[in-house]
């Protein structure tokens, strides 16, 4: 029995996404039946606006398993997943993390992190606006204090690192003709708007570390020994340079302080 407002909302919300559930107490038609009927529609016409708001973010994912299979896909996410957030633009943050737990979709495991590379893309896209950081102030720094200088993320800025070539894949995807990706191995991609437009860059293999510990709050000194331990070819100059010159900062402060 339904007594409260709150547990009113729950019931309104489970018979919404889930067909099998009663039609909720309350729901009439203006001469005061209930009409299952009707609310049916009403709960298509919201699967539809979810799932619809779900393909606009992932059009790469979509375009990989086909318009059905993300269809049915999309619909199994949106019966768990309501809203978070009144800004559509916002759901499917997990969406990715959904993928990776969905059975149907075992057969192509590097998409649930194409899937993240879509979701960077549109939080850098709406992201706050920030003047990237000027390679000349940075290299006006005290070579005695470079170690302990901590550089502040851009507010667009997101890195995925993945098994696979998703940074190939997506961009293949951006061409009139896809073509195959060949040269199958793990990526790192930085996905940041510093201007205008969002930019997806796959980073140089023996930079990820490095970009990992900067992004997490490590100063330069300890991303660059974290950097050397997983890659001994790893060139400091030519990473801090890549990624600065890619607006991946906009700050940077001297504090010591702890590593995240």
């Amino acid at each position: 029995m339904i007594t409260g407002f709150a547990e009113s909302q729950d019931a309104f919300a489970a018979a919404l996404l889930h067909a099998d559930q009663p039609l909720p107490p309350g729901i009439t038609t203006a001469r005061g039946m209930a009409d299952a009927a009707r609310f049916a529609v009403y709960r298509n016409n919201v699967f539809v606006g979810l799932t619809g708001a779900l393909a606009q973010r992932f059009v790469v994912t979509e375009q990989l398993v086909g318009t059905d299979f993300f269809a049915g896909m999309a619909r199994a996410y949106a019966q768990d997943h309501k809203p978070r957030s009144p800004l559509i633009i916002d759901y499917g943050d997990d969406f990715p993390d959904f993928v990776a737990a969905f059975p149907p979709a075992g057969g192509l495991p590097y998409l649930p992190d194409l899937a993240r590379i879509e979701v960077a893309w549109t939080q850098a896209y709406h992201a706050a606006d920030a003047v990237p950081l000027d390679l000349a102030a940075l290299a006006e720094v005290s070579p005695e204090i470079l170690p302990d200088l901590r550089l502040v993320a851009h507010p667009s800025v997101r890195l995925i690192r993945s098994d696979f070539p998703v940074g190939s894949i997506w961009n293949a995807h951006q061409q009139d003709e896809v073509m195959p990706v060949s040269d199958w191995y793990g990526q790192a991609v930085l996905v940041l708007r510093p201007h205008m437009d969002v930019d997806v860059c796959i980073l140089p293999p023996q930079d990820a570390v490095f970009a990992a510990f900067l992004l997490n709050g490590a100063s330069l000194g300890e991303a660059a020994q974290a950097a050397f331990a997983a890659a001994p070819e790893f060139d400091f100059g030519a990473a801090l340079l890549g990624l600065v010159n890619l607006g991946a900062f906009c700050a940077f402060h001297p504090d010591k302080g702890s590593n995240p």
